[in-house]
């Protein structure tokens, strides 16, 4: 990655620290005065699906497994879903490389914590939040395997995830004036044009936001002493919009999708039958995809 970006990152921060916006700024309003999404990205009007298995968009035999780098594939899914779980359940397998959110980091940048700044006055701090966090996603996304032996890189969350479900969200909450969105989004361009942050599979662990509601009071982050449920709300939809619609201009990398709602030991046992779909193993010892997993996707289909 080259020295530009972080200059580039360096220059954007100084340019956004400091200034408040308003609650209705970056906010579209139809006829009727009413606030509407001001997203670039809406989902096909025409046709929904409703599935849980392995996107039809890419089944399991068009998965594409690299021959230059090792197997990549993202962990998303709601605050509390369990990527960190799934992510520490393959970290000791032998091959695999993993990369937890980078917490840390974004708590402490030359001694700001900026997740905190973040949650505790969203209008102040979310653009630079946003781009701290592009930053670190890209440097994560682009790393180099540990060792030639390295398979698999299994990372929780994504920079496609940061700009298609969270800059989304914000933009059309009214949380990131339009101007900051395009700089995010000229950025993410840049960024897709010019550096390696392909992924080959994506495991979306879905859930209800009740459910993940209850997990975060539970665990008692100190930054997330202020997320609601109709944060979590919101998210949950935005998850929904980018990784369970059949428009391409959301996503076009396969789909892997779990129940996320079930206990601890229901969901390590989904790990289990799902391994080798998660490893990249079955398209590379060439398995085919099995014909229930197929069917089951065309039945949950419905269309509008």
């Amino acid at each position: 990655m080259s020295k530009d970006v972080s200059k580039l990152l360096k220059n954007l921060i100084k340019l956004t620290r400091g200034r408040r916006k308003s609650k209705m700024e970056g906010v579209m309003l139809n006829a009727n005065g009413q606030k509407r999404p001001a997203s670039s990205l809406e989902p096909s009007p025409t046709k929904k699906t409703n599935f849980v298995g392995l996107s039809p968009l890419g089944e399991l035999t068009n998965i594409k497994t690299p021959t230059d780098r090792p197997f990549r594939v993202s962990v998303e899914g709601n605050i509390g879903a369990g990527k960190s779980t799934l992510i520490k359940y393959f970290q000791q397998t032998p091959g695999i490389d993993t990369y937890l959110e980078p917490l840390e980091w974004w708590r402490n940048v030359n001694g700001h914590n900026l997740l905190d700044l973040m949650y505790s006055d969203i209008y102040q701090w979310l653009n630079v939040f946003q781009n701290y966090v592009q930053y670190t996603r890209l440097v994560i996304q682009t790393s180099k395997p540990s060792s030639p032996s390295t398979t698999v890189q299994m990372f929780e969350r994504s920079i496609q995830n940061n700009r298609f479900c969270f800059m989304e969200q914000a933009y059309r909450d009214g949380f990131l004036h339009g101007a900051d969105y395009a700089v995010l989004d000229q950025w993410y361009r840049w960024i897709r044009a010019n550096e390696d942050i392909a992924l080959d599979l994506i495991v979306y662990l879905r859930s209800s936001p009740e459910t993940v509601y209850e997990r975060v009071k539970a665990r008692q982050r100190p930054e997330e002493k202020s997320v609601s449920l109709d944060y979590l709300k919101g998210l949950h939809e935005s998850h929904e919009r980018w990784l369970m619609s059949d428009d391409e201009r959301f996503n076009t990398i396969p789909v892997l999708v779990l129940d996320a709602d079930k206990t601890l030991e229901e969901i390590v046992q989904q790990y289990k039958q799902n391994e080798d779909k998660i490893l990249g193993y079955d398209k590379r010892k060439k398995f085919k995809a099995i014909e229930e997993d197929k069917n089951r996707v065309k039945k949950s289909l419905y269309f509008k």
